[in-house]
């Protein structure tokens, strides 16, 4: 992934074809972006049943689209819409169970971002935001059913900070290469209700989401 975020750059750059639209206020610049988001999940322990269990979460891809206003030159509002789906697996003492769960995450983060050069044929760009993170369609598995009985899992909503930075490059005077990364703060509590047991694990995932797409701006 490294690799490619420093290739794309140089080929876009050795591709561009005439001269750089001219940023003005009042612009707005839409982007559609295939993205990886890499959970660095830091999970707690299942009380009370599991003391020595807790769980992990996968990588997801997906398609993504955003839309950025320019209020000036120089400083926008960026807005993202995505949805993944991941998959819970057992650790520790419940590493012999599998997969416990999965669930769909919707993740609209809205930054403001400052671009340093609005006019040039290569833009780069930082922002900061926040993030309001809703878990839906979250399911245990057969496996977690089978291993301790039918159990419903729920995931709470998640609110927290984004950064941000990236860089458009210009391929033609109204198309662009853009790669981006963003770290967003999602912190959640899991619920596993069996009959009448409930147990509870804490779960930050803070992921890294890395982006790499076109866009156009008008």
């Amino acid at each position: 992934m490294r690799r490619l975020f420093v290739a794309v750059p140089v080929l876009a750059a050795a591709a561009l074809v005439g001269a750089p639209a001219a940023a003005e206020t009042g612009q707005w610049i839409v982007r559609a972006r295939a993205i990886l988001v890499a959970p660095n999940e830091k999970t707690g322990p299942v009380q009370p049943t599991f003391p020595t269990g807790h769980s992990s979460v996968d990588n997801a891809v997906t398609p993504e689209l955003d839309f950025t206003y320019m209020a000036t030159k120089y400083f926008g509002a960026e807005l993202i819409l995505a949805t993944t789906k991941h998959h819970v697996t057992g650790e520790g003492a419940l590493a012999g169970v599998g997969r416990l769960a999965g669930t769909w995450v919707l993740p609209p983060t809205l930054t403001a971002q400052y671009h340093f050069l609005p006019d040039g044929t290569v833009r780069p760009y930082v922002g900061a935001g926040i993030n309001y993170t809703i878990f839906y369609k979250t399911k245990s598995t057969s496996a977690l059913d089978s291993a301790i009985g039918k159990t419903k899992v729920g995931l709470s909503d998640s609110v927290g900070w984004a950064g941000q930075m990236g860089v458009d490059i210009d391929v033609t005077k109204k198309m662009f290469v853009n790669l981006d990364a963003k770290y967003i703060r999602i912190r959640t509590h899991a619920t596993l209700t069996t009959g009448a047991l409930v147990n509870r694990e804490r779960v930050h995932l803070d992921p890294l989401v890395l982006g790499i797409g076109i866009g156009t701006r008008f």
